[in-house]
């Protein structure tokens, strides 16, 4: 904008003159302005950003949750990880050592944490003042991903499978009965909000691995989930007004009594969302089984509950297959 300058007397005209040199300049000025803005609220914004503004999962008033993301591996991916490994002419060679800073196996790692502490350490007094949470040597080592029988990832298939047929979002409630170490647990951990994940766990050396290693290093502490050291398949502390949106059991009811894993359902049916919620069993159901097929029926409707079928899932990356039972909850 141009202002026109004059000094004023009253045989000079200059100020008159500089008046519509001023409106004139303010109304140029408005003008550009104007067809910029409305250039500018006409633009199209890149893919990243409106990506970023419609679906990032951060604070700041985004959007908190995307309820679309995707869980299982596509065949799409599958072909590029494929793909990668041929580019870079990879072959998976003898399971041996290799060359590092200090290789070592499981066992010999422990035995230098307890003898050396680590690489680089503290000494003295100066040895509590820097670790925030000590773990044990003996989950540090990662001695507890050998306690299933197959292989760790296999904690991923189940959740890949149970999370798809229960068509859970971020916002879902999950339960599961005897979590153990989490090998599965932490997969829901990290793909629901804070707080809905629960689990009833008995076994005191699993809840240490849980607690003291796996939640702390899967940097998933915020999430807290809870985890209730408990048996006797009792759920109160829980509390009476949750509702779940999947209950599940991997191999647990296996090892228990059946009246036991009767006196469970029954509980858990008040806690189970009706309709949409679902109860996966893993393995077997010779809980139900063995009363026999109408039996087992009729005792399944007097809780509310109903038999919803069998499924099998591929594991990812090793050859094996799940069995799942499923159940529903058929009326309010």
């Amino acid at each position: 904008m141009a202002l026109s300058t004059a000094t004023y007397s009253p045989t000079q005209k200059g100020i008159v003159i500089s008046i519509p040199t001023l409106v004139l300049s303010v109304s140029v000025g408005a003008i550009m302005l104007f067809f910029l803005l409305s250039s500018l609220s006409t633009c199209s914004c890149p893919p990243s950003l409106q990506s970023f503004n419609g679906n990032n999962n951060g604070g700041g008033g985004l959007v908190d949750v995307d309820k679309k993301e995707r869980i299982s591996a596509t065949q799409e991916d599958i072909k590029w990880i494929k793909d990668q490994i041929q580019a870079n002419g990879l072959h998976m060679q003898d399971n041996v050592l290799r060359k590092g800073i200090n290789p070592r196996t499981r066992a010999q790692q422990l035995q230098d944490l307890i003898q050396f502490k680590g690489i680089s350490h503290y000494e003295g007094q100066e040895s509590d003042n820097h670790t925030a949470l000590p773990c044990p040597g003996e989950l540090l080592v990662e001695g507890h991903h050998s306690n299933y029988g197959e292989p760790w990832a296999g904690g991923r298939d189940v959740f890949e499978f149970l999370a798809e047929s229960s068509h859970l979002t971020p916002n879902s409630r999950v339960l599961e009965i005897g979590c153990g170490t989490l090998r599965v647990g932490l997969h829901f951990i990290r793909y629901l909000i804070p707080e809905h994940f629960h689990c009833l766990e008995r076994d005191e050396l699993s809840l240490m691995a849980a607690f003291r290693y796996e939640l702390p290093s899967q940097g998933l502490l915020h999430k807290r989930p809870l985890i209730v050291r408990g048996e006797d398949m009792d759920f109160s502390k829980f509390g009476s007004g949750v509702v779940y949106d999947l209950i599940y059991a991997s191999a647990v009811f296996l090892h228990m009594p059946d009246k036991l894993v009767w006196v469970g359902l029954e509980r858990l049916v008040s806690k189970l969302k009706p309709y949409d919620g679902r109860i996966f069993v893993s393995h077997n159901i010779k809980f139900c089984s063995r009363l026999g097929g109408e039996e087992c029926t009729k005792r399944l409707t007097s809780l509310g509950l109903e038999y919803s079928g069998k499924h099998t899932h591929d594991s990812l990356l090793f050859n094996h297959y799940e069995i799942w039972f499923e159940f529903r909850r058929f009326k309010a």
